[in-house]
This record gives structure tokens, sequence and C-alpha cells, in this order.
């Protein structure tokens, strides 16, 4: 495994692999990673001769100064893990190297994608993270970019930036890997004690409640949904939506868009934790 340290280094040792003719599969991490990063990696695998994984914490990306101080970084950890799932390389960035001070961003509009959900609740949020998902596209040059569906907004935004700037770089949404007791994996879980913990199984429940339960309309469960996470002492509900997975747009009925995503942002104590399901 090739640790590049800065955009030299990086460019350096993809150059190598170009010269081959290499597929290269990217997946952007901000580190602390657990089994669902992994699966991302596996996944690049199958499809890409060579897998590039970057680990920065993007601090344009956080409107909370907390949130971003208290962000779990597990550098030495990562890279055995990394080391174990034989990824090619990993770049480990400086913000000056993500951030140069002769670099400029272009401006995305991203058709309301960003205004909604998340959004609504983290101003700021989505143009930090296309700014260094944008740059680090450029930088990695990548086949094909690798993301979760459990951050599904964040994909379907970098999807729409994609066919903004015409890059043929292809998104690939990978599953939502859980714990055995259904809880998405996240970084954030970590932060947790064990009260939070059991709490937060709460959210994917009431999600997994749509696969057994008939509800007459998208608000219904949605008013439910909140109802039965805030009986949790330690659960605040920032929102639950039922949206159409291409505009991000709440559905009122069930058949108000071919494919609908129900989602879930709510606090555990003071962690952040986001999930959903496809309908």
């Amino acid at each position: 495994m090739l640790v590049a340290k800065n955009n030299t280094e990086l460019f350096n040792a993809l150059a190598a692999a170009r010269l081959h003719g290499n597929t290269i599969g990217f997946i952007p991490t901000m580190g602390a990673l657990h089994q669902g990063h992994l699966s991302l990696i596996a996944e690049s695998q199958k499809t890409c001769n060579i897998t590039v994984c970057s680990i920065f914490v993007n601090p344009t990306q956080f409107n909370d100064k907390q949130d971003l101080e208290k962000y779990p970084r597990t550098a030495d950890a990562d890279l055995k893990l990394l080391s174990a799932a034989n990824c090619y390389v990993v770049y480990l960035p400086s913000v000056d190297d993500i951030y140069p001070a002769d670099w400029i961003c272009p401006e995305f509009n991203f058709e309301n994608l960003d205004k909604v959900m998340e959004g609504a609740h983290r101003p700021g949020h989505f143009k930090g993270m296309s700014q260094v998902v944008h740059r680090l596209l450029w930088l990695v040059q990548p086949n094909k970019i690798f993301m979760g569906q459990k951050d599904f907004q964040q994909q379907t935004i970098v999807k729409k930036m994609l066919e903004i700037l015409k890059w043929k770089t292809e998104l690939v949404c990978c599953p939502i890997i859980r714990e055995a007791d259904g809880l998405a994996m996240s970084s954030r879980n970590v932060r947790l004690n064990k009260e939070e913990r059991q709490q937060a199984l709460a959210i994917s429940q009431v999600l997994f409640q749509l696969k057994k339960e008939r509800f007459s309309s998208p608000n219904i469960f949605c008013k439910w949904a909140i109802s039965e996470l805030e009986k949790q002492s330690l659960i605040k509900v920032e929102y639950v939506e039922i949206v159409d997975t291409t505009t991000l747009q709440p559905a009122k009925n069930w058949n108000d868009a071919k494919n609908l995503v129900a989602c879930i942002d709510a606090k555990v104590g003071k962690v952040r934790l986001i999930d959903n399901v496809l309908m």
C-alpha cells in the first residue's frame, strides 16, 4: 500500500499506474473507518484495477465548530485497516493540499437538492462537501467514485455535480452496512455512550417498520416516526422525510414518484445520526 501525504506523491503514484492502462476507483472519506468504508473498498476492487482512498476531515462542510473538533480521528487504525484491505493508495492531504491559495472552486446550481433535509439544517454543509469532492476528483481523476447510500442526499448532489461538469467519472452508490442490531454504521457511533447507543436503535427500527406496515400516506408515517423516536429521552429529531430519489422533494402520496426514499436525521445526545431506506 502506498501512502501519499501530499499532491506530488499522489500524482507520482497514480501516474505510474495509468501508464499501464489501469482503471482507478476512488473512495473519499473523513477517516474513523469502519466496515461500511471497507465495503466500498471491496466494491471498487471488483471492477477497478487500482483503488484510492482519501482521508481528510474537511473543515468547510462543518457548520458546527464543536462537531468538527469532536469528529473522531484515528489515522493509525485507519491505515492498518486499509492495508489489510489491500487498498493501493491512501491519500492523506493537508488543508493546503486541498485548498491552495490559488484554487477557485466553481459555484454549482444543484436545483434545490442542497436546500432540503440536511441542507436546511446544516447551512453551508453541501457547499463545503461539493468543494472538497470536486477538488479530490480533480486530483485523483478516477474512473469511478464509490459512495455509501447512508449519505443519500450527499451522493445525489455529487451525481448532479458530475452531470453539470460533464465529467466521465461514474458514481457508484453502495448499500448501507449495518451493525448486527440494525444501527447504520457511522464514524460518529463511537461517540455514543451505552445508553445513547441503545436508544439510537429506534432510528433504524422506525425505518424498518415501513417494510412491515402499510401507512396510508408518507405524511402519516413521518408523524408516527417522529412520535416514536421522541419517546426516547435522548433523541431529538431534526427531520423525517419521504422524498423522490431524484429530486429529493417530499412525497404527499405513495405514487408521487417512481422511487422514494425515507430519510431520518436525529441527534442522540449530542451526536447527529442519519439513516434511510429505499422504498
